[in-house]
């Protein structure tokens, strides 16, 4: 009996590395700071510009603390090589094989060059994400089941729980760390702008410290659990991931949140009245400077009547 159907049913594939999330963070992240560059103008005072810049910074700083989170690029690797496409067979075909590492799992990617050969499109991007061990072997076994190229299922094996290289180990437990730090920073970041609003600076400048330390920290979570780099070989072509934009990114988050954190510790500490002033707190402002000039005219007086005894 004929069945208008057919013998395999391929998931939707997924043309994207980056998840519709981080256009979601970016629109959101946009829209909030066209909102303050129009309400500029109607702000009094000269530190305008301060004000949109410290809000500029820390939209930037929360954008990418938490748009990391989604990416696929913490790990770029690609290479260039001629290869068996399909498994029990001998067609050969000259593919671009990429490898992209994200703290949700991998995206493996394969296009032709050409991308039309043996009467076929090569251009694959298959997801793999690692949730669990069991998860990740299971999406590598509908993978087999659905004929995936031979490129793209060598490259998922070597990250399956039972492959003797322990890359699954490796990775899964280094981006689980990195992942739940940085969200961590990312509370720690809402909870410094609070702070901030509210005018407690000195307890907002500790959480800019938490939040700069729990994004460093996520890095180094994410590259301290290599026992050993990971190389895929290919013939005479070997496929070795390094260091992408993602990591990049908080890392230059990470270090700018530290040092802005250092210099405002260094302004409360040294010139309080700036501070304030940076913060619109004009009233404590004037407080200080007010206590200044009674202290600098008691000083006066005591040296004025020295000087007369």
């Amino acid at each position: 009996m004929y069945f208008n159907s057919f013998p395999f049913y391929p998931q939707t594939r997924k043309p994207y590395i980056y998840d519709t999330s981080i256009a979601e963070i970016i629109i959101i992240c946009s829209v909030t700071a066209c909102t303050f560059i129009i309400i500029l103008p109607g702000i009094r005072g000269k530190l305008r510009l301060f004000w949109l810049l410290r809000v500029l910074t820390s939209l930037l700083i929360g954008a990418v603390i938490l748009a990391v989170n989604f990416t696929r690029d913490w790990e770029v690797g690609m290479v260039t090589t001629t290869t068996v496409y399909k498994s029990f067979s001998k067609e050969m075909v000259n593919v671009s094989i990429g490898l992209w590492v994200g703290l949700k799992g991998i995206n493996i990617t394969l296009s032709g060059i050409p991308l039309h050969q043996i009467n076929e499109t090569i251009n694959y991007n298959e997801i793999f994400d690692w949730e669990t061990g069991e998860k990740f072997d299971k999406e590598y076994a509908e993978g087999l089941e659905r004929g995936l190229p031979n490129p793209i299922l060598y490259v998922a094996e070597k990250f399956t729980s039972g492959s003797p290289g322990r890359l699954y180990e490796q990775y899964s437990i280094g981006s689980h760390y990195a992942s739940a730090l940085m969200w961590l920073a990312f509370c720690s970041w809402i909870f410094c702008n609070v702070l901030f609003s509210m005018l407690l600076l000195q307890y907002g400048i500790y959480m800019m410290i938490s939040t700069s330390l729990c994004v460093i920290i996520s890095l180094i979570s994410f590259v301290s659990f290599r026992q050993e780099a990971c190389s895929i070989i290919f013939g005479i072509s070997v496929l070795q991931p390094t260091l992408g934009l993602s990591f990049w990114l908080s890392l230059g988050a990470g270090i700018l949140c530290l040092m802005l954190s250092l210099i405002l510790i260094v302004l409360h500490i040294r010139k309080p009245t700036i501070l304030k002033r940076v913060f619109n707190d004009i009233d404590a402002a004037k407080k200080i400077s007010e206590s200044e000039e009674v202290l600098f005219l008691d000083d006066n007086q005591t040296i004025m009547l020295q000087q007369m005894l």
